[in-house]
């Protein structure tokens, strides 16, 4: 029997889960060096601490939760059910989390107990950077071999014609319910010069990571690119969720909607968050409501595209993917 494990960060199953979500993801060395390794886990229990009360008022506005894992669960279930139409029976496709539950050590030691010989792990970082899909790869690819198990994985797939398909629909389905509101025509979407404006908002990045090698940025350029050969429809590139002191990738999100709406009169934002493929804190609260509230106080309307989540294109992409590793 074979496994595929889908790798994700993971998100705190409920407001008490918060700090210790926190604090499993800042003693994360491959994201971030507090001082001396001896002193990263004081140090991120501190900061956990730190940051806990604030983490938790925003998980409460969105369910007192992340959904991340319930979505991560569909995703899997439904391409499990694509093998299995397509031959491969003895697949079993299962989460596994960075930094919550279930982590991925405990995954591969059951699956390892229970008979699978082989594991493919598909990350859900559409784009490679080190602080997230390295570090989730190589946790399992170090737990896999301490199991004995013969591994392999999908590390990216930044223009993969089926994933690029699946957001363009996104974005199609996000740009014709602000016509259907009659917010704006479909030639706005296309005209540079309207009032309209889509926003690529991705995961910001320490800009170090970048100068020393990490092709995050490169892979969001070429979803982008794919993306706008399909739709026709030019976009702005911008990141958020940046946090510390270190120098992050620009322009940040908030400038980008305040450079759009008070410099070059935007008044319909659609944003795509070009670096999530699933609904969590950075979809719900910081789009949704925080930048959301920031564009409404600008006298301007920001919406957002669906999140691919368990939708059948986004899923057709995934089996495929898996499906011809599987096979090599």
């Amino acid at each position: 029997m074979k496994a595929v494990l889908f790798l994700n960060m993971g998100g705190p199953d409920s407001l008490k889960a918060v700090r210790p979500f926190l604090f499993n993801l800042f003693s994360d060395r491959e994201i971030i060096r507090l001082g001396p390794r001896f002193m990263q886990r004081p140090l991120a229990w501190l900061i956990s601490g730190r940051r806990a009360p604030g983490s938790r008022a925003n998980y409460e506005k969105i369910g007192g939760k992340s959904p991340l894992l319930e979505i991560t669960r569909l995703q899997a279930q439904g391409v499990q059910q694509r093998l299995e139409a397509a031959g491969l029976k003895d697949v079993k496709c299962v989460p596994a989390m960075r930094y919550w539950h279930p982590r991925t050590p405990r995954i591969v030691d059951e699956l390892a107990k229970n008979g699978v010989t082989g594991m493919l792990g598909l990350s859900l970082y559409p784009h490679y950077s080190r602080a997230t899909s390295g570090s989730s790869i190589n946790e399992f690819m170090a737990c896999a071999k301490r199991s004995g198990i013969q591994a392999d994985v999908i590390e990216s797939y930044p223009d993969n014609p089926g994933y690029v398909r699946a957001l363009a629909s996104c974005i199609r389905e996000g740009v014709e319910g602000l016509v259907a509101s009659g917010e704006i025509s479909d030639r706005d979407a296309l005209d540079e010069n309207s009032r309209f404006a889509l926003v690529y908002s991705a995961h910001s990045l320490p800009r170090s990571f970048v100068q020393e090698g990490d092709p995050y940025v490169d892979h969001i350029r070429r979803t982008i690119d794919a993306l706008e050969q399909i739709t026709g429809i030019r976009g702005h590139l911008c990141y958020q969720s940046r946090s510390g002191p270190v120098k992050w990738l620009e322009p940040g999100t908030d400038t980008m909607l305040r450079q759009l709406v008070r410099e070059r009169g935007k008044k319909n934002l659609l944003v795509v968050p070009i670096s999530f493929v699933s609904d969590h804190i950075e979809t719900l609260y910081e789009i949704d409501m925080l930048y959301g509230g920031m564009a409404r106080e600008m006298g301007a309307r920001l919406s957002r595209i669906p999140s691919l989540n368990d939708r059948d294109e986004f899923l057709d992409a995934l089996a495929g993917m898996c499906i011809e590793r599987l096979s090599q």
